[in-house]
């Protein structure tokens, strides 16, 4: 198969191999070549799904459901934008880059209480019934949040004029290698558990990002059943391109697809629910490591309601790490940027080294979100 440049090839390497997760869900691991074109190399990216019976879709049940069991927020106070700071902290997160593409042209000044990019965002991924999934469940909550803690210390101290807040990014609607009795491929977790998770994140301070692998369901389904925890001020969102199986492959065999009207159908929701509630801009990320995962950048709508992060998923080495940055985030760029470090899969390869918080700063732009798998 000969692998282009300009419209990356993608193709499973391994059988979706299914472990026993408690009575119910079973962790599938998934390991995908994208291309990297700076080099002519090939770099990877490693996730999982959950076995496990899938609830029905959308229903005026499900829809009640949503209204209840859940963590109230108190009322927050939201501080006025400062648009001089704002701009200053954009040029200096474009870290002296010439071209024009970041900071990005044109795009809304946020309403009162944005997050972005006065700090920066470090966060723990993963969910707490897998631990193959992430660093959120794999070590226990306790040493989990301390280890969480010391990484946002590390952030601070290799850029200290960025303070950083902590945050708990969950897999709320996990793909996995069963159809479940509807046939969509994905499970999702219950309410209580987000609820723990909102629990764990007001430990220290944190703010929570739920995240959607909607696999042969779609976003127009999952993101309403989440409403209820959206309200709140802490808690954004993620969606996961990977795992959008459009053309009705199993979740694992291929990489999936979002369109920039799958976003913008997101980010109008989140709107929505911004100036209903009352809330401060939304975050909104989106996980990006090969060109079709995400179609169509351009065509992107940008609100003052939501602060939207394109993130950069790939493992793997340094050197494909930073390829994937410059092909697929610095040379599209849409407003904020986000990067992925990964505990384990990024030393499986010479020179079996993690990027440091040093070393990613060298970026430009310097991300504003980090994510620790």
């Amino acid at each position: 198969m000969v692998l282009s440049c300009t419209a990356p090839a993608i193709y499973p390497t391994k059988q979706m191999k299914l472990k026993t997760l408690l009575t119910t869900i079973a962790l599938s691991t998934s390991v995908i070549l994208f291309t990297n074109c700076g080099g002519g190399k090939t770099s990877t990216s490693a996730t999982a799904a959950s076995k496990g019976s899938a609830p029905a879709d959308t229903t005026k049940k499900a829809a009640a459901a949503a209204q209840q069991d859940t963590v109230t927020a108190a009322p927050v106070s939201y501080p006025p934008l400062d648009k001089a700071a704002y701009d200053a902290k954009m040029k200096f997160m474009a870290h002296g880059d010439t071209t024009g593409k970041w900071p990005v042209k044109n795009t809304p000044y946020p309403i009162d209480g944005a997050i972005l990019p006065f700090k920066r965002i470090v966060a723990f991924y993963g969910n707490l019934y897998a631990k193959k999934m992430g660093i959120l469940g794999e070590i226990p909550p306790k040493e989990m949040l301390a280890k969480l803690q010391g990484e946002c210390k590390h952030w601070e101290r290799a850029d200290p004029k960025t303070p950083v807040i902590p945050a708990l990014h969950y897999i709320t609607v996990v793909a996995q290698g069963d159809a479940g009795k509807d046939g969509k491929y994905r499970y999702r977790m219950p309410f209580k558990q987000i609820d723990s998770v909102l629990v764990l994140a007001k430990k220290i301070h944190g703010i929570v990002f739920l995240d959607v692998q909607v696999a042969l369901s779609n976003i127009h389904t999952e993101l309403p059943l989440l409403e209820k925890y959206l309200a709140m001020p802490q808690v954004n969102f993620g969606m996961d391109p990977e795992f959008s199986m459009k053309d009705g492959s199993k979740p694992g065999k291929k990489i999936g697809t979002y369109d920039a009207d799958d976003v913008n159908y997101v980010s109008g929701y989140l709107t929505n629910l911004v100036k209903k509630y009352h809330l401060p801009p939304k975050i909104l990320i989106v996980h990006r490591f090969t060109k079709k995962m995400v179609t169509n950048y351009n065509k992107i709508k940008l609100h003052p309601e939501i602060q939207l992060v394109m993130d950069m998923d790939g493992w793997g080495e340094p050197e494909l790490k930073l390829g994937t940055w410059r092909y697929f985030i610095y040379n599209e760029p849409v407003q904020f940027t986000g990067f992925k470090l990964f505990y384990k899969n990024d030393i499986k390869k010479a020179p079996n080294h993690m990027m440091t918080p040093e070393e990613v700063l060298k970026l430009k732009p310097n991300p504003n979100y980090i994510q620790y798998q």
